[in-house]
């Protein structure tokens, strides 16, 4: 596996245009969302009741998706680092328009650094529910050979680093014990037969 030794440089992103993408993305589950919402109501609103009734779904997602995707570009633009750090940034802006639909600071405040916590942890832990998502430079078998060469020691080498005791015991032990006991005390043990069964 080569070591890169060179300093990695950071590529701007084009916020703006990346924002209004994922706003129109998200506006698209929004009105998926409203559609849902319109189905479920007990009176007959019509069609339009998508975009009247329960419209305000579509505008929220539309702006947390905007939100997010802005202020986390931004924050690695103006960072010049790619981390987990402008997600949670992302997240807590984004939390913040959810939090503006219930008109109160404190939840506000709160949907913003829980989305925040959430999402920046998410993102640390490899940003995936499918484990950690390694460099695509590495090849699975042989990653998977090495780790499964990693683990194989030999057992005259476990009983080496570990030392004899514990249930860890190398070949002769019975031998080696016996000649301890007698150099230390004077009494002779006596060897043990196998149980016959």
């Amino acid at each position: 596996m080569a070591t890169h030794t060179e300093e990695h440089t950071y590529h701007p992103k084009p916020t703006v245009q990346r924002a209004l993408k994922t706003s129109m993305l998200t506006a698209g589950a929004g009105l998926f969302a409203s559609a849902v919402q319109n189905t479920l109501t007990r009176k007959n609103v019509g069609p339009f009741g998508v975009f009247v009734r329960s419209g305000s779904t579509i505008g929220v997602f539309a702006a947390m998706g905007g939100t997010y995707e802005f202020a986390k570009n931004a924050s690695a633009n103006l960072r010049e680092t790619d981390d987990h750090w402008n997600v949670a940034i992302g997240g807590f802006f984004s939390g913040a328009i959810l939090g503006l639909k219930a008109r109160s600071f404190p939840a506000l405040l709160g949907y913003g650094a829980a989305l925040a916590a959430s999402m920046g942890a998410f993102e640390f832990t490899g940003g995936s529910l499918w484990g950690y998502n390694r460099g695509s430079t590495e090849d699975e078998f042989d990653r998977r050979q090495q780790l499964r060469k990693a683990y194989r020691t030999s057992g005259e080498e476990t009983v080496a680093q570990l030392g004899e005791g514990r249930g860890v015991y190398g070949p002769g032990y019975a031998e080696r014990r016996r000649e301890r006991i007698k150099e230390a005390y004077g009494i002779d043990v006596p060897t043990t037969q196998a149980p016959a069964s």
